[in-house]
C-alpha cells in the first residue's frame, strides 16, 4: 500500500480523505490544512491525523494528494515533487499554463508521477462509450449548474467547462486550429455563462456551453461521427448510441429504415450500452496508485491537463477581445 497524505480539508478534501481511508491501495497517513480551526474539527470528527506543517506530512508519505484552492496548486506540487513524492492534483492542474509546464519539468527531473483530477474521464457513462467514439466530426457539450458561491472565484471556463475541454481533447486525435468564444458576467466578477467553438485541424468542430446560474443542472455531451451518434449524460450516468448500417435487402417489420435523396437506404440501430456503477473519485485515485506501482502512464497525465488548461485560457482570452 502506498502511503498518502492530503493537502486541504475543505469540501472536496474531506471526500478524498474518506475515500482514501476506504481504499485497499493506499494507507492514509494524514492531512494538512492551513486553517487550524477547520483542521482540528476534521481531525476530531473523523479521526484523521492532522499534521501541523506541509513539510512533516510530505516527509511521512509516498504520494501527496493536492486538494487546495487552485492558486496554491503549483506551490504545493513544487514542494512535494522536489521531495521526490508522486502528486495527484485536483483540476485544474494550476493557476497558469506556465506553472503547469514547470510542474511537468519538475516531475521529469525528480522522476515522479503526476495525475490530475479530471474526474469525468472516470464517469461510467463516458467509460461505456469511449471506445465507440471514433473520429467525431461535430461535438456539442452542455454543462449547466445551479448557482453555488463556491467556485465563483474563477471564470466558469476553469470551474465547469474545463471538464468538457479535457474529455473532448481525449477523444479528438487532432490539434486545435482555432477558438472563438464569448462570455457574460451576471453575478460574479468573472463570466458566469460561456460559449466556445473549438475547431480542430482534422475538421472536427466542438461547441461548448457552460453556465453556473442555470435553473437546473445538466452535463450532456453529444458526439457525431460517420454513421453514428453517441450521447453521454455525465449527470444521470446514461448513454445512448445510434448507429447506421446499410439496410438489408428485405427489412423486418420493425426495422427502422432511412432513405436519402440518392436512394441509399440505411438501417438505424439504437443501443444503450451497460453503464457499470462506480465511484469516479475513488477510481481516479486508485488508477493513480496502479500507474505508480506498475510504472505505467496515468489516465490523465500532467501534459493532458496542461493542454486542457491552455485551451481554457485561449477561450478566456477571447472574452477580453
Amino acid at each position: 500500500m502506498l502511503k498518502i497524505g492530503v493537502l486541504g480539508a475543505g469540501h472536496l478534501g474531506k471526500i478524498h480523505l474518506r475515500l482514501l481511508q476506504q481504499s485497499d491501495k493506499y494507507e492514509l497517513v494524514g492531512f494538512y490544512d492551513p486553517n487550524q480551526e477547520n483542521a482540528e474539527k476534521v481531525s476530531k470528527e473523523f479521526g484523521y491525523k492532522h499534521f501541523t506543517t506541509i513539510a512533516t506530512l510530505i516527509h511521512a508519505v509516498d504520494v501527496i494528494d493536492i486538494v487546495t484552492p487552485t492558486l496554491s496548486h503549483y506551490k504545493c506540487a513544487k514542494v512535494a515533487i522536489k521531495s521526490g513524492k508522486h502528486v495527484f492534483i485536483e483540476k485544474p492542474i494550476s493557476n497558469t499554463v506556465e506553472e503547469a509546464e514547470e510542474i511537468i519539468t519538475l516531475a521529469k527531473e525528480f522522476n515522479v508521477k503526476g495525475q490530475v483530477g479530471h474526474v469525468e474521464r472516470f464517469n461510467p457513462a463516458f467509460i461505456a462509450t469511449k471506445n465507440m467514439i471514433e473520429n467525431p466530426m461535430f461535438i456539442e457539450a452542455h454543462r449547466l449548474a445551479e448557482f453555488n458561491p463556491r467556485g465563483t472565484d474563477v471564470p466558469v471556463v476553469l470551474d465547469l467547462m474545463i471538464h468538457d475541454i479535457d474529455a473532448i481533447l481525449s477523444v479528438v486525435k487532432s490539434k486545435v486550429k482555432n477558438i472563438s468564444a464569448s462570455g457574460v458576467s451576471v453575478i460574479s466578477d468573472t463570466p458566469d455563462i460561456a460559449n466556445a467553438r473549438i475547431e480542430f485541424e482534422n475538421g472536427c468542430v466542438a461547441n461548448l456551453t457552460a453556465s453556473r446560474i442555470s435553473m437546473k443542472n445538466m452535463r450532456k455531451s453529444r458526439f457525431f461521427q460517420k454513421d453514428a451518434y453517441i450521447s453521454v449524460d455525465f449527470l444521470e450516468k446514461k448513454c445512448e448510441v445510434v448507429k447506421m448500417k446499410d439496410a438489408p435487402e428485405v427489412p423486418g417489420d420493425f426495422d427502422m429504415i432511412l432513405q436519402n435523396a440518392e436512394g441509399i437506404k440505411k438501417q438505424i440501430y439504437f443501443s444503450n450500452p451497460d453503464v457499470e456503477p462506480n465511484n469516479a473519485i475513488l477510481d481516479e485515485l486508485e488508477s493513480f496508485a496502479d500507474a505508480i506501482i506498475n510504472e505505467s502512464e496515468p489516465v490523465v497525465t500532467l501534459e493532458q491537463a496542461t493542454e486542457a488548461l491552455r485551451v481554457a485560457y485561449q477561450i478566456i482570452d477571447c472574452f477580453k477581445k
